[in-house]
């Protein structure tokens, strides 16, 4: 069975990041993609489980004092978390688990779980291209496109703590790249089965 690896993906809101993995997903294997956790409203045609798990504040706060979260962060007023509970299983059936969080949540999924994560920035080549791409979509107020745009401003500048940048131009090409991150990230060894590996090979 393959052994089952987490792939954190971040980059700004509008860079095509579900777009890329939905275009590569035939070719990455068996995936589970995570689901955040969120108290903010769902908007036209997001579904509960499907997009997010809609929850109240009190639930999420609940959920923080227990620890059932890998990661959250609070983001414009709303939280936004990653349960654990869905990700130990998909490991368990060796599933290669994708995230989209953010800059702060890959940090903290890192210190967690630093030897089976692999990680990729994915960005439109400009910041014009961003802003382009958040007004075609035609689902925020000016308000909120201009709070995306300084939020990608602060992120790009954290592009170096990433192991790939997949800069997505055409979509094509940014998938095919996204499978070879995927695969890399399969490949990836955790220190225990380096170690494994070093006592087989010496044979002591």
């Amino acid at each position: 069975m393959q052994k089952g690896a987490i792939l954190v993906l971040s980059g700004p809101s509008g860079a095509g990041k579900s777009t890329i993995i939905n275009a590569a997903s035939d070719e990455i294997g068996e995936y589970y993609f995570s689901i955040s956790t969120t108290t903010r409203k769902p908007r036209v045609g997001e579904e509960h489980g499907v997009d997010y798990f809609f929850v109240s504040k009190e639930n999420f706060e609940e959920d923080i004092k227990a620890g059932n979260f890998l990661e959250y962060a609070q983001v414009h007023g709303n939280y936004y978390g990653t349960s654990l509970k869905p990700v130990r299983e998909a490991l368990e059936e060796g599933k290669l688990v994708i995230f989209d969080i953010d800059v702060q949540g890959h940090r903290l999924v890192r210190a967690k779980m630093n030897d089976i994560t692999t990680s990729a920035f994915i960005t439109p080549p400009t910041l014009e291209a961003l802003e382009t791409r958040l007004r075609a979509r035609c689902t925020d107020d000016e308000s909120v496109i201009v709070k995306r745009i300084e939020n990608a401003k602060s992120e790009i500048r954290a592009v170096g703590e990433y192991d790939f940048t997949i800069i997505n131009d055409t979509v094509e090409l940014a998938a095919k790249q996204f499978v070879i991150v995927a695969k890399a990230a399969r490949l990836k060894q955790s220190a225990e089965d380096e170690e494994k590996f070093i006592t087989q090979w010496i044979g002591k």
